[in-house]
């Protein structure tokens, strides 16, 4: 069984369900996005993703009216296998239809990138055996829509689990993988700061981003992984 936490930005609340891995994703349409689909690759059994990014996906494989496989969706970052701010580790992004023509992948990417749905569809030229579509949505902390953005004290959703997971794979407890910024993580966070002579302020900013993903991306699995 996976543990899928959903975060909701219109109430901003995080909402847990258990699902089988042949059980559909929550807020997912009919049966067209599996729990062991949106796994991939990852070894998790916990996942994370939005209602948007559910929505984008059910408006997407409506509009497409057939089966549109998943090859790569969501890692946790620690997993690594994607860039350093990457959405998949987010929950939040897809990449599809490695195993279709080339017709097909560009009907999809058409499909997505006409329905505005995403908040960003991958120019087709750079990806040529798949189509890349996330539905990021808050605004990078180094600028522009691309990476992570700030968080703080008060913040909640899967940005804010990223935070998490990555501090405690580096041995700052957060105490809990609950995608809420509280007091612990703020704690955590701040020690972060110092042991890497960065400005101890509790708040996740560009350059805190940047050191913490250059570190976790893809280390594996550590002792102090938090699985709630």
């Amino acid at each position: 069984m996976a543990k899928i936490m959903v975060y909701d930005p219109d109430t901003n609340q995080i909402y847990t369900e258990w699902r089988a891995e042949n059980d559909p994703m929550p807020y997912s349409y009919g049966r067209t996005l599996l729990v062991r689909e949106f796994r991939g690759s990852s070894r998790s059994t916990v996942f994370w993703t939005t209602t948007t990014a559910m929505e984008a996906w059910n408006a997407t494989r409506r509009t497409y009216g057939a089966a549109i496989p998943v090859g790569y969706a969501f890692k946790r970052i620690w997993e690594g296998g994607h860039g350093l701010q990457s959405q998949h580790y987010v929950g939040v992004s897809f990449d599809v239809g490695q195993r279709l023509s080339q017709s097909q992948r560009n009907q999809i990417w058409r499909t997505a990138n006409n329905l505005g749905v995403w908040g960003y569809v991958e120019p087709l030229s750079m990806t040529p055996t798949w189509v890349h579509f996330d539905r990021r949505y808050a605004r990078g902390a180094c600028g522009g829509t691309s990476g992570f953005p700030t968080l703080r004290e008060g913040s909640v959703g899967c940005y804010t689990l990223v935070l998490q997971d990555a501090l405690n794979a580096l041995g700052y407890s957060t105490r809990w993988l609950d995608g809420k910024f509280g007091n612990a993580t703020r704690t955590a966070l701040i020690q972060y700061q110092r042991d890497n002579g960065l400005g101890a302020d509790g708040i996740a900013g560009c350059q805190t981003w940047r050191r913490i993903a250059a570190e976790v991306v893809g280390i594996g699995r550590t002792p102090t992984v938090i699985d709630p």
